[in-house]
């Protein structure tokens, strides 16, 4: 850059942290010390988690912004989800900052997503500071911690530089901070004071013309699409004739309609945006996440972000089970390409793809988790759909098969060791490392194919009695491992329309595990229960107990039925086998196979074993 200034009354950054490490806690103790709240003023927990699905998670799932005042400096805070499925996000909302606060677990240690998302800063060569949160902890363990944080730098080809961070201790759920883990703080104001004289103020060139990266996007009913970015360089107002440089140099003009930036939680209109400051920009509605808005006079395209490529791949086509638009709104083909490809729109590691039928389109993105988000939010707003199994996305190099590898990192009780070992090597994981601390606990490091962790968390959670810790991140590809079997188990499939009835039921409960109760709506090809056995069977859950001239009175009166599990996306999205999908709808979930009708199934399968007896 020619000719360097610091604008010295911003600072931009970003907090990066595993899931539950306190992030949001955090944040939302910066606000009521930098003067945001009045005194006394009735405040939810966890602000910056808007999204419902964030609060009853509890992780933060898109990024987004917000900003604070701190002794005339303007701090821009940039919320980065902590889970690598959402990697995309992070990638995006890092394009915005000048530096970043790795928040770290004074117990848990960093963990694979505090990796994935500090290799993305490091490579960016933004200003890192360490908070060590969660030093209350009775199992704290902060000298250890730091220096397995040394071991995450140098691992991640961390520079000189970037070793010597400045390093803080916190409480975020009490809202203090300190130069040791011994101390008792009193407040946040030296993280403040640490983030305005250790990250830069944004640099730009006073030479250069207006350009603006787009790092997100948002829709208002009052002022159509808006575009939110940082400014590189120059100045705009509202009004400014501008240009907008799209993938592969088209240019879109556009007018600015307003212009915002961040005021707390809020954003503000504004008459005029500096170098540096984040801004929300209205008056363009062909902009997608790249884009460059610059001068018409002098158009600059800035580098585009780059996001990694997806890894996982599932089939959203319409609901077409015999129960079809009952319960939702949104069941047309066209209203759920519409939502996909908003989706796209809003989120960069998202693609979508048409498949050979009409009625179906084919999802990529970077884990199950980040789809299983997707088909609940799309349910929450409506729509009804059929999900196909996640499926990962395999390559050829040089004519040889690979597929994505993962980094998969354990926690458990030592009992359980052998057990999850015995597991992941049936699922062709191969372990790496083994570290006991002597606590009773051990951590364990394979090398898993992403294929096999689809459908082993609720395994991994019965075999450790709900006391393991499960984390991964992606390596990269790796040679294809061949295959294995991920379910041992058949399904107990309906074999007429009609309503469960508990005396059906009852006499089904020996053949396997139940996911339907009396009254449940069923039809012909809908999974009621999974069987003990590798095949399935065709079950008729709608049968009644015929009356008989002589009855024992009250004999047959109490059907005690063993109490059904609450069938959660999740938990069918990894139950089901490739020639199985999930009905969803804003009210159910229900599991059915893709060909409905039995004597079709029959048929196919008799044809397979010929082919088999043939060949």
């Amino acid at each position: 850059m020619s000719n360097k200034v610091y604008n010295n009354g911003l600072r931009n950054i970003a907090i990066i942290a595993h899931v539950d490490h306190g992030k949001t806690t955090l944040v939302d103790a910066m606000f009521k010390q930098s003067g945001l709240f009045r005194e006394g003023q009735d405040v939810d927990e966890r602000i910056m988690d808007s999204m419902d699905l964030e609060r009853e998670r509890g992780i933060t799932i898109a990024a987004k912004n917000c900003s604070v005042s701190w002794k005339d400096t303007k701090i821009n805070i940039i919320d980065t989800p902590g889970h690598a499925d959402f990697g995309g996000e992070v990638e995006r909302s890092l394009s915005m900052a000048d530096g970043a606060i790795l928040l770290v677990d004074a117990s848990e240690g960093p963990l694979p997503q505090t990796r994935f998302v500090l290799k993305k800063a490091l490579e960016q060569n933004l200003s890192l500071m360490v908070v060590i949160n969660k030093v209350d902890r009775q199992d704290a363990r902060p000298a250890e911690v730091l220096n397995e944080i040394y071991d995450l730098f140098i691992d991640l080809d961390a520079s000189e530089e970037q070793l010597d961070f400045p390093l803080l201790y916190a409480i975020g759920r009490d809202g203090i901070a300190m130069e040791s883990p011994d101390e008792r703080g009193e407040n946040l104001h030296i993280l403040l004071d640490m983030i305005v004289e250790h990250v830069p103020g944004p640099v730009h060139d006073p030479d250069e013309p207006f350009q603006m990266l787009v790092s997100d996007l948002s829709y208002s009913d009052y002022v159509g699409r808006l575009a939110i970015g940082k400014v590189h360089h120059g100045v705009a107002k509202s009004n400014d004739q501008l240009l907008c440089i799209a993938d592969g140099g088209r240019t879109v003009p556009l007018k600015v309609t307003k212009l915002q930036t961040y005021d707390g939680l809020q954003v503000v209109p504004t008459d005029t945006c500096e170098p540096g400051d984040i801004v929300v920009i209205a008056g363009i509605e062909d902009v997608h996440i790249g884009d460059t808005i610059c001068t018409k006079e002098d158009p600059k395209a800035l580098p585009r972000i780059t996001v990694d490529e997806p890894t996982v791949s599932m089939r959203f086509g319409i609901n077409t089970s015999p129960l079809a638009g009952q319960e939702g709104k949104l069941v047309q083909t066209n209203k759920i390409r519409e939502r996909l490809h908003k989706e796209t729109l809003l989120n960069v590691a998202i693609q979508v793809e048409d498949t050979d039928g009409r009625d179906a389109y084919l999802v990529k993105g970077r884990g199950e988790f980040q789809m299983a988000i997707l088909v609940e939010q799309m349910r929450r707003e409506g729509f009804e759909l059929s999900v196909g199994r996640p499926e990962v996305i395999l390559k050829y190099e040089d004519g040889q098969k690979t597929e994505p590898i993962e980094h998969l990192y354990v926690d458990c009780d030592e009992s359980f060791m052998g057990i999850v070992t015995e597991k992941i090597q049936i699922r062709k994981g191969r372990m790496t490392n083994m570290v006991n601390h002597g606590t009773g606990r051990v951590r364990l490091e394979f090398s898993v194919p992403s294929r096999a962790l689809i459908g082993y968390r609720d395994e991994f959670l019965t075999d450790t009695k709900g006391t393991g810790i499960m984390n991964s991140y992606l390596e990269g590809y790796g040679e294809y491992r061949g295959e294995f079997t991920s379910r041992y188990t058949g399904s107990l499939v309906a074999d007429r329309s009609g309503k469960a009835v508990a005396y059906g039921l009852f006499n089904l409960e020996p053949r396997g595990r139940i996911f339907v109760v009396p009254g449940d709506p069923i039809y012909e090809g809908m999974i009621i229960g999974e069987h003990n056995r590798e095949n399935d069977i065709n079950v008729n859950p709608a049968k009644e107990k015929k009356l008989t001239n002589m009855r024992a009175s009250g004999k047959d009166e109490a059907v005690v039925l063993t109490p059904v599990k609450p069938m959660t996306l999740e938990y069918a999205l990894n139950f089901i086998k490739d020639d199985e999908e999930v009905e969803v709808t804003p009210v159910s979930i229900r599991l059915r196979k893709t060909e409905l009708s039995a004597l079709v199934r029959h048929r196919e399968e008799g044809k397979k074993k010929k082919g088999k007896e043939n060949g």
